[in-house]
């Protein structure tokens, strides 16, 4: 794999050094995590407000509800 350099303030990079100490993780480790926490909270916001979306349309809701419920009932949930 690759690298590549990227510019950073110091208080960041302050951030990630202690991370990395306090866990015993080298700084790219920790960044891999950073950025891994940060695309599965990106996807939890982004199906938050599409589950939002879709319960303020009570025939969708109601659709989808009944899909979820046939998925469970053959053995899919």
């Amino acid at each position: 794999m690759g690298t590549t350099t990227i510019r950073i303030d110091s208080n960041t990079h302050e951030q990630l050094v202690a991370l990395s100490r306090s866990t015993g993780a080298t700084l790219i480790e920790t960044v891999r995590a950073a950025t891994e926490a940060l695309r599965r909270a990106r996807l939890g916001q982004r199906v938050s407000q599409e589950v939002d979306q879709l319960r303020s349309n009570p025939e969708a809701w109601a659709a989808y509800i009944a899909d979820a419920e046939h998925a469970v009932g053959d053995g899919i949930g």
